[in-house]
């Protein structure tokens, strides 16, 4: 494994910013939309304040909610990428921050970590489920993108090492179950979605 992968994911991201959003900008089709339309389904209309961690230049996952009628708080660790969806979006909360050091926010409707989420060594992502469970409103759906088992992986972009880390199966739903969450559906390696492991999980209503 390239030395340092995990921890140069955002200066990766903030250095080929232009190069991230001209892919998400060919036109490709939509293919994380029916997950997209389950997360919504557990909102209520008029209350769907989303939070999206990793949200990157906005599109396409932010654009769609927006599209929605949801308001979004976005945060993203590289500062390029923020400042294009605050251009791109400017009714809507764009927050430069790494996801394991968030500044002080209120609670959400939904919170969503779309192939962002997987992309934090397993030990920092362990903690992560509480920080989820404060931003949720009870009954707010959660949803991220993991992998399959306990490991580490590499992937490219622009060339350089891509990191990827992901827990055990039985350890999410621990996670998930011990800071007050259900899970309401996962499907490892979903064909229907670029072959995505997801994970779609409500806040208990009891839980405050």
């Amino acid at each position: 494994m390239p030395k340092n992968a995990a921890d140069a994911i955002i200066d990766l991201y903030q250095e080929n910013a232009s190069a991230w959003v001209n892919l998400r900008m060919r036109g490709q089709p939509l293919f994380e939309q029916p997950w997209l339309d389950r997360f919504l389904a557990l909102t209520q209309k008029g209350e769907r304040n989303i939070l999206d961690l990793g949200c990157g230049s906005g599109r396409p996952i932010a654009e769609y909610f927006i599209a929605k009628a949801c308001q979004i708080t976005g945060v993203d660790g590289a500062v390029a990428l923020t400042d294009i969806a605050r251009e791109t979006f400017p009714e809507h909360t764009w927050v430069a921050a790494d996801m394991r050091n968030l500044p002080s926010l209120e609670k959400f409707h939904g919170v969503i970590a779309w192939h962002s989420f997987f992309h934090l060594k397993p030990e920092d992502q362990r903690p992560m489920f509480e920080t989820f469970s404060r931003l949720c409103f009870p009954g707010a759906p959660l949803m991220f993108t993991s992998g399959t088992s306990l490991g580490e992986a590499i992937g490219t972009f622009e060339g350089q090492p891509l990191y990827h880390g992901s827990l055990e199966k039985a350890e999410y739903r621990c996670l998930l179950q011990e800071n007050g969450f259900d899970v309401v559906e996962h499907i490892e390696e979903d064909p229907t979605c670029g072959g995505a492991t997801v994970w779609l999980a409500q806040k208990m209503s009891n839980v405050g």
